[in-house]
């Protein structure tokens, strides 16, 4: 009987860790790790969760879609600038050759190193009948049925304020420094007007009409440089 018992003892006996193979140590460990927890109920299992952290840099991460800035003034007259020579060629003619009373004086001023009063008066009443010619041109546009532009108040009203200006810029012809400064403001005005207010304008129009603007307000600016670097001279007395 005390033999008995001492076969069953030794076949009890658990082995030791260390004298366990490798493959057996790690299924007994992988065992304890899924063993179920004391006190759940029988054949649940136990799920082991793992959660992982966005570390990347902040400009790395998704942003929401932003809806793209309306495009500037500037911008679009970028673009309207490749249309420029597909307009009609009666109007480029006769636009450019209209820069021939702007360009004329401040031209001949400089080459004859002489400032002539006649000559920047002419400039000037002349700028001032372009600038209501822009304007009429606006009301114009804005009248046919067919036009994209609506006659509204805004265009409409619009289209009067060079008139204004090309009003006050004759009623100060007597000083022409004032008078000059009113046309570059007109001229300034209508071209933004132009490019804000009627962005359904023809491209090669737009572009056009940024051209002469451009020509014409640097023409005036160098006919006041004249009156200061050079002597008067008057021609009709």
């Amino acid at each position: 009987m005390h033999r008995l018992l001492s076969r069953q003892i030794t076949s009890l006996k658990v082995p030791c860790w260390a004298t366990l193979p490798r493959s057996k140590q790690m299924g007994m460990a992988l065992a304890r790790c899924h063993a179920p927890a004391v006190g759940s109920f029988p054949g649940t299992l136990l799920f082991h969760r793992t959660q992982s952290f966005h570390n990347s840099p902040v400009s790395l991460k998704r942003r929401p879609p932003t809806d793209p800035p309306p495009p500037r003034e500037l911008d679009l007259l970028r673009y309207d600038m490749k249309d420029l020579w597909k307009g009609p060629k009666p109007a480029l003619c006769l636009g450019f050759a209209g820069l021939i009373p702007f360009v004329g004086p401040c031209l001949l001023m400089a080459m004859t190193e002489t400032y002539f009063p006649e000559l920047a008066y002419i400039q000037v009443a002349y700028g001032a009948s372009i600038i209501s010619f822009m304007g009429g041109a606006r009301w114009g546009f804005a009248l046919p049925e067919s036009s994209p532009a609506k006659p509204d108040w805004i265009n409409l009203g619009n289209s009067v304020v060079p008139s204004l200006l090309a009003c006050a810029a004759m009623l100060l012809s007597d000083n022409i420094t004032p008078a000059a400064t009113i046309v570059i403001m007109g001229l300034g005005v209508s071209l933004h007007y132009d490019l804000s207010l009627l962005p359904t304008y023809p491209s090669w129009l737009k572009a056009l009409w940024a051209v002469l603007t451009i020509v014409a307000v640097l023409s005036l600016i160098g006919t006041r440089l004249m009156d200061g670097l050079y002597p008067e001279k008057i021609v009709f007395t």
